[in-house]
């Protein structure tokens, strides 16, 4: 009988395959894909997305409209919040251990002894997993940035898609928005429809430059399409296709964008001859799943702890994400007063890593927060100490205090009258959150 490793002990192992956990280039991609016998070139109809905010959330929706169209579906996305299996998902299941086990160390054996981020193996794995599985469609979703992620060596995808793009990953990617949409924009290739979400006008102007340059055929917001937000859905114009959504799956104002992005996708992937019917754009938007992106939990010890208050999660990190997430805090307000009830108080638990602005996460939240709880996220070693953290959003405006760890800070919530709280700041916090709720 055959016996697999723990995959965990797989993919630590190839964590200390090179010195850096983030080294941009496509050289070290290509060359194991080489070895692999080029799996990306035997791939179905590849949608790339690349952006800063809802690629996941684009990811999600685009799956329920074609699994709602009855076909079989690859996608690959990052980072994982409780496995790393999450991360492929083949043919509309997630990698079986067996079969990850197997891959990662056929993938370790070809690459050798030779430097290769843990990134980079992964992908290189994925792609060799998706070309060796049939199915209709991969949705693969960059990792960070664009012109150099791994998931770039697709010289002809059916589509590219790029979300609203905001300050993230300056270390990386640049220090102004031009520069970092530079970046995201390189996905965008010769021929291929590229679909752009609502940006701001210094990032659309980019975007709209490199297609031009490169030659690809673009799609854009407030152009060739737009969207007008209703109470559970929205109404979609273009010359396309024009009609309404009644209702999305995903929670939170600004996922009406997000799933409009997904349907201008499915037009053009519709007219490049997938079966995509208006049933399954209505369907499918109306059964996406995406956790941990305004997860309202249901069972677990917070609400155990916290008996009469509604719990919720996000991974959101950036500015723009505290946007979001103060956006839907005043909307809860407006929907108490609106009923004539007492407006509930909101706690925020908030754990983030070093190498996001808490600041900039942090201060749109400090006019609907009633108190922040910071902790240092749990067996995360790049984490902002808790005390670090919590003088970042004095900073903006807190009332903010530290907790040692979850408990802590539930315990701390809950001697206050019910309310809501929010657990965010951080993918790698939800994660850990997730283990033990749903």
């Amino acid at each position: 009988m055959t016996t697999y490793p723990s995959t965990d002990v797989i993919l630590n192992r190839l964590m200390g395959l090179h010195p850096k956990v983030i080294d941009l280039s496509l050289g070290r991609t290509t060359d194991l894909l080489s070895k692999l016998g080029d799996p990306q070139m035997k791939l179905p109809p590849v949608v790339h997305v690349a952006g800063t905010n809802g690629k996941g959330s684009v990811v999600a929706n685009l799956r329920g409209i074609a699994e709602a169209a009855g076909l079989k579906v690859h996608c690959y996305t990052s980072p994982h919040l409780v496995r790393f299996h999450e991360r492929i998902r083949l043919a509309g299941e997630l990698i079986a251990e067996e079969a990850l086990a197997d891959l990662l160390e056929f993938c370790e054996r070809k690459n050798g002894d030779r430097p290769i981020t843990f990134f980079e193996i992964t992908t290189c794995a994925a792609f060799k997993a998706f070309a060796d599985t049939p199915a209709d469609i991969l949705l693969l979703e960059t990792g960070l940035g664009g012109r150099l992620d791994s998931t770039n060596v697709v010289d002809h995808p059916a589509a590219s898609v790029i979300t609203p793009i905001s300050m993230d990953h300056m270390q990386f990617l640049g220090d102004s928005l031009p520069v970092i949409a530079a970046e995201k924009a390189a996905i965008q290739k010769h021929n291929v429809p590229a679909i752009t979400a609502p940006q701001v006008p210094e990032v659309d102007a980019v975007l709209g430059a490199t297609a031009d340059a490169v030659g690809a055929l673009q799609f854009r917001h407030d152009r060739e399409w737009t969207f007008v937000p209703s109470e559970d859905g929205f109404t979609f114009e273009s010359a396309d296709w024009s009609g309404t959504i009644p209702g999305i799956a995903l929670g939170g104002a600004h996922q009406r964008g997000n799933a409009a992005t997904a349907l201008a996708a499915a037009i053009k992937l519709r007219q490049a001859g997938l079966a995509l019917d208006d049933a399954a754009f209505v369907d499918g938007l109306a059964r996406a799943e995406w956790p941990a992106r305004l997860q309202q939990l249901t069972a677990g010890p917070a609400l155990d702890n916290l008996p009469g208050w509604e719990v919720w999660l996000d991974g959101g990190h950036n500015q723009a994400a505290g946007e979001i997430l103060a956006t839907e805090a005043k909307r809860w307000r407006e929907l108490d007063v609106a009923a004539g009830r007492k407006p509930k108080p909101l706690h925020l638990i908030c754990g983030m890593l070093n190498s996001k602005a808490a600041d900039q996460f942090l201060a749109p939240l400090a006019t609907v927060a009633d108190s922040l709880t910071a902790l240092a996220i749990p067996g995360e070693e790049n984490a902002i100490p808790a005390e670090e953290l919590a003088e970042a959003a004095r900073s903006v405006g807190h009332h903010a205090d530290t907790a040692r760890g979850l408990s802590e800070a539930l315990a701390k919530a809950g001697g206050t009258e019910p309310g809501r709280l929010m657990i965010c700041g951080s993918l790698y916090l939800a994660g850990r959150v997730l283990r033990d709720h749903r």
